[in-house]
Order: C-alpha cells, then sequence, then structure tokens
C-alpha cells in the first residue's frame, strides 16, 4: 500500500523542517536533558500552528488530519526529540479526549490555554493497583448536589509535576460501564500533586491523591458510559506514542549513520566494515516497515479517531522498530554513542519507555491475537 504526501502535506512538512533548523536545532541536546518543560518552545509551536492540529477550527485549532499532526512530530524529532513531546502534548492523549469531548462551557474556559501553549493537561489512568487492567481502577465519585466528590489515586500521569489540568478516569459505581472522567485543576481542595519521581529517561511523574476532592458538577467529562468514549480518544495517544518512537529511532539512525561514514578506523571509514552495513540495512528495513504502519493507522482515521487494530498494529511495530533501530544506532558509535555528548543516548532510554507507555508491547499482542482469531481472551483470573 502506498502512502503519497498530498501538497498540502509535502508543504507542511517542509516548513516544520525549516522551522525546526533554523529555530531548534541550538539548544538540542540541552533541551533533552533538561526536566523542566521548556515554555519558550511550546509557545513557537503554537505560533507555528502545530499545537491542536486536529482540532477543529471552530475550537481554535488548525483543523488538520491526524497525518499532519504525525509529519510535525518526525519533522521536529529529527531536530529537536524534545520539541516532538511538545507537539504530542498539544495533538495527541488527554488533550485529544478533551478536545473530542469536552462541552462548549469546558473548551471556553480552558482549550485556549492548552493550544497556545501556556497550560499542559495530564491524564491521570494508571493506578497502584490498575496498570494495564485499567478497568480495575479505584478512584470514586459520588454526587453531592451541585458538586462530585473525588476520592483515589493515580501514578505515572505524564507532565503531572506542571500540569496545571487533569483529565482523571473515575468510578461512578461498579463495573466497566461506569467509568468516566472528570476534570480537576491543580489547587483544588482535596487534591495533592505529590513529590515528582524519575523514569529512566529523565522524566518526571508525581502520584496525584484525592481525599474527599469537591469539583463542580460541570467539571465531568463524560459521566457513566463514558470509557469507550475516552479509549476510542485514548487510540490516538498510541498514535503520538508510535510516531515519536519511530521519529527518535531514525534521529539515532541518521545521527550514527553520519558516525559511521565520517570515523576512519584500521585505515578505512566504519561504514566500509560489513558487520555495520548488515546492522544498517536491517535497521533501514525496520524503520520503513513501521513506517508504512503508522501512516496506514493516521490516514485511515474515521472523522479524527483511528481504528483500535491499526493504532495496536502501528504501536508495537513503531516501539520494537524504535528501540531496536536507537540501541543499534548507540553500538556502532560505541562510546560517544552511549555518551549524554550525543542524543542517540537519550533516544535508546526514550523509546525503551514508550514500549511500556501507552499500552506494552505484551498488552498490544494480546489485542492483535483477539483480532487474528476473532475472539475475546479474557486476562483476569
Amino acid at each position: 500500500m502506498h502512502f503519497g504526501l498530498t501538497d498540502d502535506q509535502t508543504a507542511l512538512s517542509e516548513a516544520v523542517r525549516s522551522f525546526a533548523r533554523k529555530e531548534l536545532a541550538d539548544g538540542a541536546l540541552d533541551r533533552a536533558h533538561a526536566s523542566e518543560f521548556p515554555w519558550d518552545v511550546a509557545r513557537q509551536l503554537s505560533e507555528m500552528g502545530l499545537m491542536g492540529i486536529t482540532v477543529p477550527e471552530a475550537d481554535g485549532g488548525v483543523g488538520g488530519s491526524l497525518m499532519d499532526a504525525v509529519l510535525a512530530i518526525q519533522e521536529l524529532a529529527l531536530v529537536c526529540p524534545k520539541s516532538a513531546d511538545i507537539v504530542q502534548a498539544g495533538n495527541f492523549g488527554p488533550i485529544r479526549t478533551f478536545a473530542e469531548y469536552a462541552s462548549d462551557a469546558q473548551k471556553d474556559r480552558w482549550l485556549p490555554k492548552l493550544l497556545s501553549g501556556q497550560m499542559l493537561i495530564s491524564l491521570g489512568m494508571s493506578e497502584p493497583d490498575a496498570g494495564s487492567a485499567v478497568t480495575e481502577l479505584k478512584t470514586s465519585v459520588r454526587e453531592e448536589g451541585e458538586h462530585v466528590v473525588v476520592n483515589g489515586s493515580k501514578v505515572f500521569s505524564t507532565h503531572s509535576p506542571t500540569a496545571e489540568l487533569f483529565l482523571i478516569y473515575v468510578r461512578f459505581g461498579p463495573g466497566t460501564g461506569n467509568i468516566g472522567s472528570v476534570l480537576v485543576e491543580r489547587g483544588t481542595p482535596g487534591f495533592t500533586v505529590g513529590q515528582p519521581s524519575r523514569f529512566l529517561s529523565g522524566e518526571e511523574w508525581s502520584p496525584l491523591y484525592f481525599e474527599d476532592c469537591r469539583i463542580p458538577r460541570e467539571n465531568v467529562l463524560l459521566g457513566p458510559g463514558g470509557f469507550k468514549k475516552q479509549i476510542a480518544g485514548f487510540n490516538v495517544e498510541r498514535i503520538g506514542n508510535a510516531a515519536r518512537a519511530l521519529a527518535l529511532g531514525r534521529h539515532a539512525y541518521e545521527v550514527a549513520r553520519q558516525h559511521v561514514t565520517d570515523r576512519t578506523q584500521f585505515g578505512k571509514p566504519l561504514c566500509e566494515f560489513q558487520g555495520l552495513q548488515w546492522k544498517f540495512a536491517e535497521m533501514a528495513v525496520r524503520l520503513d516497515a513501521a513506517q508504512l504502519l503508522l501512516y496506514r493507522a493516521a490516514s485511515g482515521a474515521d472523522d479524527g479517531l483511528p481504528s483500535a487494530y491499526d493504532t495496536t498494529v502501528a504501536k508495537l511495530a513503531c516501539n520494537e522498530a524504535g528501540f531496536h533501530v536507537a540501541n543499534e544506532a548507540m553500538q556502532a558509535m560505541g562510546a560517544y554513542g552511549y555518551s549524554t555528548e550525543s542524543l542517540v543516548e537519550y533516544c535508546v532510554k526514550r523509546t525503551r519507555g514508550w514500549m511500556i507507555a501507552g499500552g506494552s508491547i505484551e498488552i498490544l499482542k494480546n489485542r492483535i491475537a483477539e483480532h487474528v482469531f476473532e475472539r475475546r481472551f479474557d486476562q483476569r483470573a
């Protein structure tokens, strides 16, 4: 299957590439290793129209396609991997679910700041006892007049140390049919953001605690029965995850390709050694194969939401290709690739994390197997 880009998409890619090389190349290494969120870059990307690419123009977005957002991530990651994370935050994950299902009042209140790079939204999904088995979540809400009261806790939420708004998966009652979500602002009484912890990649997260946290009823995003809609929105998160994993693998590949072309050992360039030639041949095949699956998922999105199967296949392929290629690129570069003087080691750490985040590769394989055999395999005891 061939995925040719439209003239507009080609122009978008070229514009983002030019902007990234001019504005983001300098400082890319320092940016990758800094724990602080780069608000200055977020505002620049917003001015470029790269935040809210798939959000309708009527809501303050660009009104573009999922493919447009994928292309933007790819071009940014080839120059500044950390900047690709900002586009992810402005287009995928909780902001996409919010833009899809929020009320007009909710959009008017928060979406302008989210799309202008002034505010971050964090997703509270995982819990200490509910990770891959997300339907086991225990964080609950009860109704009290014009308010709902939240109790429970969340872990591993991206951007949680910095975010001002949190999209929290909650339980309105027993069973999957009573799972929905609420919007909670930082500083709300009864809501505590814990001390940050750090992942291998250097990215930080904070535990979230809710103790009789009262929020207005109008802060309910999706009430009982909203779980399937939330998961449909989460499929878009997986597209962003897949796009970044593949893009960082390609970034490492390009850096390593140049390194083995320029570096001489034993009297000849490294690229003339057959062992390295085979490595790069295998890397190129993995990148190209995963790229096609990612484009299939992005281009086949129905009303902006991709199919669960295409998304699952794309994420698995991109996660495995991205990490394999980044790891092989580091090996090809030796100590320099392993050093923080290069972005390659950063790409290795980041791509490794995405094999867990957004659905582990093992869970993805379970979902693919269900499609293959056209039946549900219950993982519960």
